[in-house]
């Protein structure tokens, strides 16, 4: 059992528990559904239980009285409402520190994660040699083709930069066992990139190709805005890249401030007036951005280490 939950949950000795985590930020409407779907589809599971922990990540609609009837009809049900919204990583965040099971799951409320898989992936995890098992979105039906280039483009871009692996496709939606789920705990940083730390704590994962489906209720959280911050934290988070370009930017200007100095006396302008003006600009410019980076790069690291804020705020709980 976990060192960082409760014994919430009287397992049998000769079955397993998984703890199905599912973070909810307006999803009233698409709720209803997702717990029948998710409670048929554990029906197949053979030899283990499961429980089902909502984390309603400060909801302004009625998620929260949904969440909390469901912990009424159904003991496998728990919640967690936090005092505002504190994001998805923060809810997902919660969910596995509140987790008691042998094996933990992540998945959507809009069913964009099939529950059917679970059946799947548990087996994968009793009878393979894989500490995870996760799905693998084969394509993005349904979404803009600008959505689609600018997702793309983004895993490309960071995996470049973080080296790490967190290719298109590779979501949230997985498996894992308490080892992995652990692991994971130990990462208290407060801007949390979850698909970075998937990768960053390593362990081995199969990967169970879906195909994307719509929402089945409701409407999409992540607008273009709210995508793009997202990118630039989990740049940020997992690469010192941006401050390592001010530093090449800063390295080019300055080879630049000689060339163009080179070329001046080469073609008999010399040193003087404009040409001068412009060697000493590029070059100070270029000196002024290699110490911006040299600056940055121990800033980040500095950064890393000081945070100590929660990472969420619980207002009710239920079922626990």
């Amino acid at each position: 059992m976990s060192d960082y939950a409760e014994n919430i949950t009287e397992k049998k000795p000769d079955r397993d528990l998984i703890s199905i985590i599912v973070p909810c930020y307006n999803e009233e409407k698409a709720l209803p559904a997702f717990y029948r779907a998710a409670a048929d589809a554990v029906k197949d599971i053979r030899g283990a239980d499961c429980e089902f922990i909502f984390v309603d990540d400060g909801s302004r609609d009625n998620t929260p009285e949904i969440l909390e009837h469901f912990s009424a009809m159904d003991p496998r049900c728990r919640y967690l409402s936090f005092s505002r919204n504190f994001g998805k990583e923060a809810a997902m965040y919660a969910g596995l520190q509140n987790a008691s099971g042998d094996y933990c799951v992540f998945m959507d409320a809009d069913l964009q994660h099939p529950p059917e898989l679970l059946k799947e992936m548990y087996r994968v995890l009793k009878t393979e040699d894989y500490d995870c098992c996760a799905g693998l979105r084969e394509d993005r039906s349904g979404e803009s083709p600008l959505r689609t280039f600018l997702s793309r483009s983004f895993y490309h871009i960071i995996g470049k930069a973080c080296r790490l692996d967190m290719g298109d496709g590779k979501g949230d939606f997985r498996m894992m066992s308490r080892a992995m789920a652990d692991s994971i705990l130990e990462l208290k940083e407060y801007n949390r990139y979850m698909k970075g730390i998937f990768s960053f704590v390593g362990f081995e994962t199969k990967w169970i190709p879906f195909h994307n489906v719509e929402r089945t209720a409701g409407e999409t959280k992540w607008s273009l805005r709210s995508l793009f911050r997202y990118a630039m934290d989990g740049i940020l988070s997992f690469s010192t890249a941006p401050s390592t370009a001010a530093g090449a930017a800063g390295m080019l200007l300055l080879f630049t401030a000689l060339a163009a100095g080179i070329f001046f006396l080469l073609s008999g302008q010399g040193l003087s007036g404009i040409p001068l003006v412009i060697c000493l600009i590029l070059a100070l410019n270029g000196v002024q951005m290699l110490f911006l980076s040299i600056l940055g790069q121990y800033m980040s690291k500095e950064y890393m280490e000081s945070k100590r804020r929660p990472i969420y705020i619980v207002k009710k709980k239920g079922g626990f």
